[in-house]
């Protein structure tokens, strides 16, 4: 529960595209002004504002991720516990869930953390953020959707990468068993995986199949077939 005293407005090339989904409630219980500021913001920074009857006062979708907030814009230090038991009830509903609460006087931080303990409230489960003015909410907000998104997006990269690298391998090991047969070339290894497969379906594939779907010759044709059925004959010493 971190405060934050600065307020900085990101660039435009700060953010990539997103959603955001705000609750038609919440919008009535603001000033125009802020919702004025909360849609410029959100069109300077390539977002498209949506306004819907949903449950959280937010949801941002960034980079396919998405991400709900609870922003209490006005703390009454005399009705705390719809607030807690609002947050209770939505942090079940959503894997990735913010509570941004503005706490412009001294009495509502206090009355904020007596209130954060006494609701037994589990650091983390979900995050508070609370801020000092609503501008420097709302545009935390914004920066917590969007790094959410860009780690998810570099998560998927590592992951289509390490899925690459996995492919290679398995076909690089595909090619030296394949072409470990007296004769076979990587040209005909890699017909017969476009034509019939892995090493187990060659394995059963027959001599007729592999001349039917491949462009291997029949003296070829006929030697795979043997050498991955016939564990006699690719054991023995060849001399090539």
């Amino acid at each position: 529960m971190n405060m934050d005293s600065t307020t900085s407005t990101p660039s435009h090339a700060t953010f990539s595209a997103g959603i955001c989904l705000m609750r038609n409630a919440w919008k009535e219980d603001q000033h125009p002004s802020f919702i004025n500021f909360i849609s410029t913001f959100l069109s300077a920074n390539s977002f498209r504002l949506n306004f819907v009857p949903i449950a959280p006062d937010f949801i941002f979708n960034c980079g396919g991720l998405s991400v709900a907030f609870i922003f209490v814009t006005n703390w009454d230090c005399n009705d705390v516990a719809s607030i807690f038991n609002r947050v209770k009830n939505l942090k079940m509903q959503f894997a990735r869930f913010f509570v941004v609460i503005a706490l412009p006087a001294k009495e509502q931080i206090n009355s904020f953390i007596q209130s954060y303990f006494t609701f037994d409230m589990v650091i983390g489960k979900p995050t508070f953020v609370p801020v000092q003015d609503l501008e420097m909410g709302f545009e935390k907000m914004v920066k917590i959707a969007h790094s959410s998104g860009v780690y998810k997006q570099e998560r998927i990269g590592e992951k289509l990468k390490d899925e690459r690298k996995q492919l290679v391998q398995r076909m690089n090991f595909y090619l030296k068993v394949v072409t470990s047969i007296p004769g076979i070339d990587n040209h005909d290894a890699n017909a017969l995986s476009q034509a019939i497969g892995s090493v187990q379906a060659i394995a059963k594939a027959s001599k007729e199949q592999i001349l039917e779907n491949t462009d291997l010759s029949t003296d070829k044709a006929e030697l795979v077939s043997r050498f991955l059925r016939d564990p006699k004959f690719y054991s023995r010493p060849k001399i090539n």
